[in-house]
């Protein structure tokens, strides 16, 4: 049983599973290696003078390892609800959650079968998104979404800000008090 299982390990999911699994809760993130960062040529992420896309998705999949994210390549096919939490249902296997992270970027075939609601994008190209509320919550408690996939701006700086805010409020929820992550400066 995971504590967290983030779908999608684009800018969005890799920087929440870099947050829940530097809080010490128990990540797992299946991709598919599809995302539409491994296409992008970014100059305009904050703090990267110029990066490919690939390279971004890389090093978000590494940070998130460092602090014990478990990464598997899988596609997941659908969420349910158990008397436990959540079971994340892949082409390959099943998987136990506590609480789940949607960061499918422009993907939500998720919805129908999983009974989440969705409405129409406004971002370009983007026709569905999650509907979410401002912490990033579903109409299914427990589940979660963020990123482009929830709604916000396509641009990596943006849905990886959007993945560390939620992945902020699901650990408060499951910490039961608001979690702050501060490093400070090492000598």
């Amino acid at each position: 049983m995971f504590d967290v299982v983030i779908v999608g390990a684009g800018a969005a999911g890799a920087s929440a599973a870099l947050f829940t699994a530097k809080a010490g809760k128990q990540t797992l993130v299946i991709d598919n290696d599809k995302s539409m960062t491994k296409r992008a040529w970014i100059e305009n992420h904050y703090g990267v003078k110029e990066i490919t896309g690939p390279e971004l998705v890389e090093t978000g999949k590494e940070q998130a390892r460092k602090f014990g994210a478990e990464i598997v390549q899988a596609t997941v096919t659908n969420i349910t609800k158990t008397d436990a939490g959540f079971s994340v249902e892949t082409d390959q296997k099943t998987f136990e959650a506590k609480h789940v992270i949607i960061a499918t970027g422009a993907l939500t075939d998720l919805a129908e079968k999983a009974g989440l609601n969705t409405k129409p994008g406004t971002e370009p190209r983007i026709k569905t998104v999650f509907d979410v509320n401002a912490e990033g919550k579903t109409n299914i408690d427990g589940i979660w979404a963020a990123g482009t996939a929830a709604g916000v701006s396509v641009h990596t700086i943006i849905t990886a800000g959007d993945g560390a805010k939620v992945a902020i409020n699901v650990i408060s929820e499951i910490n039961g008090e608001r979690y702050v992550d501060h490093d400070v400066l090492k000598a």
